[in-house]
C-alpha cells in the first residue's frame, strides 16, 4: 500500500525528522553521483527531496509519481515537473533516463517486477539508477511514524538479487538513516552524531535506509514489453497558482 501523497509531503517538507532523512539520503546520493550535468533525470515515487539538489545540473528533469499515491505540484517555484503515472506504465519513451532515483516507489508496489521491466524499459543502455528502500534489518522498518515503516523492507542482499533477475547489474551499494526514527528533541539534535558515526563504523545493518546503485545490462527486450512512449494519467501543467496535491485512494493513519 501507497502512503497518500499529503502524508510524505507533510513529513519531508513540515518535520525536522523529515529534513533530516532528506539530509541523510541526498548525502550518500550525492557520494555516488557528484556530477550529472547534461544528463536526463528521473525520479519515481516520492524522490522529490532527493532530485532537488541536482535540478540545476541536469539537462531535464522528471518526477514520475505513481496513481495510488497520488501527485502534488513539484517544484514549488519554476516549471512543474511532476507528472502522475501508472505504477507499471510509464509515459517516457525507452532509454530516455540517464540517471534515475526510485525512493518510495518499490516497497509498495504491489507488482515489483513489472515495475522494474518498466525502470529497465525507461533506462539507457549503460544509465544508473538509484534505489533507496526500507532496511529490513533496522529499526525504521519497525515504526510507522516515518514513510520507511511502510510496504516491504529489503536487505541489501535481497534487493540486489531482485536487481540482478531483472537485468540489472549492481555497482555500489551505501546505507544511510543511523539515528533513531523520533520526534524527540534529543535524538534530533544529535542526529548528525549519529549519522557519522555509523559512516565511521561501517554498521549498515543498522542503518534505516538500503541504498543500492545499478546500471542496465545488456539484454534482450523483454517479450510483450512495447518500445513507445506512453500517454501519462495525468501532468500537472499550469498549476503555478496552486499547491493543493491529487491524492491517492489511500491514506493510512498516522502512528
Amino acid at each position: 500500500m501507497h502512503l497518500d501523497v499529503t502524508d510524505l509531503r507533510q513529513f519531508y517538507y513540515r518535520t525536522q525528522l523529515g529534513r533530516a532523512v532528506q539530509r541523510s539520503i541526498q548525502g550518500a546520493v550525492r557520494g555516488l553521483w557528484d556530477d550529472v550535468s547534461g544528463l536526463s533525470l528521473v525520479g519515481y515515487g516520492f524522490a522529490a527531496p532527493f532530485l532537488r539538489p541536482m535540478m540545476a545540473e541536469a539537462e531535464r528533469t522528471v518526477c514520475l509519481m505513481p496513481g495510488p499515491q497520488g501527485v502534488c505540484r513539484w517544484p514549488a517555484e519554476g516549471p512543474n515537473v511532476s507528472v502522475l503515472t501508472e505504477e507499471t506504465f510509464w509515459p517516457l519513451p525507452a532509454g530516455f533516463a540517464d540517471r534515475m532515483i526510485v525512493a518510495h516507489g518499490l516497497e509498495s508496489c504491489e507488482r515489483p517486477s513489472a515495475l522494474l521491466d518498466e525502470i529497465h524499459r525507461v533506462l539507457a543502455p549503460g544509465g544508473r539508477a538509484i534505489f533507496i528502500a526500507p532496511n529490513r534489518s533496522g529499526v525504521w522498518a519497525r515504526r510507522d511514524i516515518t514513510p520507511f515503516g511502510y510496504g516491504r523492507p529489503y536487505s541489501s542482499g535481497q534487493l540486489e538479487r531482485l536487481l540482478v533477475q531483472h537485468d540489472f547489474q549492481v555497482e555500489r551499494r551505501e546505507a544511510a538513516l543511523w539515528g533513531p526514527p523520533s520526534h524527540r528533541r534529543f535524538w534530533l539534535k544529535t542526529n548528525r552524531m549519529w549519522e557519522r558515526l555509523g559512516r565511521r563504523i561501517g554498521a549498515d545493518r543498522l542503518a534505516g535506509a538500503v541504498i543500492v546503485e545499478a546500471t542496465r545490462a545488456w539484454a534482450l527486450p523483454r517479450r510483450g514489453t512495447p518500445e513507445r512512449a506512453r500517454s501519462p494519467l495525468g501532468v500537472l501543467e499550469g498549476l503555478a497558482g496552486t499547491t493543493k496535491p491529487v491524492t491517492g485512494r489511500h491514506q493510512p493513519g498516522r502512528g
